[in-house]
């Protein structure tokens, strides 16, 4: 018998020990890393063959407040992922005007939220391009800057993509 509450008492304080981890902390601006970019052929919603390609990226926030709920207001924030297309020109890459029929909107990234002590919020996101406009005998080789905003104002780092040939599918790290 005092066997078994011995055995008990050390159980009950291993698993004690073991479930009191530290809570994670990280900065409250947030994080983005570049992952990966794929190019595919595909068709849009009325079944045209288009160019299609998936931006994939490694996201932290630290106070857990990423994503935009539905905007009630006029003036209400509506996207909160930025980019900046860049087409290179013999080996130089030049920001496209805005008025670039490649050129992409900005995004929305959806509402997010943590439940619990520990609000950090990891990931990976992907974002999906259609490319309506573009020419199969162009050679255009893209390259995209990109960043994200949470809801408290929070700007995060900028990140770049790899070159990206939309003449060649496959997938660019």
């Amino acid at each position: 018998m005092r066997l078994i509450r011995y055995i008990t008492a050390i159980t009950l304080s291993a698993i004690a020990v073991v479930s009191c981890k530290k809570i994670e902390s990280l900065p409250a601006r947030p994080h983005i890393e570049f992952r990966s970019f794929a190019v595919f052929d595909t068709t849009d919603i009325l079944a045209n063959t288009c160019k299609g390609g998936r931006l994939n990226f490694y996201f932290e926030d630290g106070d857990g407040d990423l994503g935009l709920d539905p905007p009630v207001f006029e003036n209400d924030d509506t996207v909160n992922l930025f980019f900046t297309l860049y087409r290179k020109t013999g080996s130089i890459f030049t920001e496209v005007p805005e008025n670039d029929l490649l050129n992409p909107s900005d995004y929305r990234i959806p509402y997010m939220e943590r439940t619990g002590q520990n609000k950090i919020l990891k990931g990976i996101i992907s974002v999906t391009f259609l490319y309506l406009f573009y020419d199969p005998d162009d050679t255009d080789t893209l390259r995209y800057e990109f960043y994200i905003k949470d809801r408290g104002q929070h700007i995060s780092d900028t990140a770049s993509t790899s070159e990206i040939p939309l003449s060649d599918n496959g997938l660019y790290l």
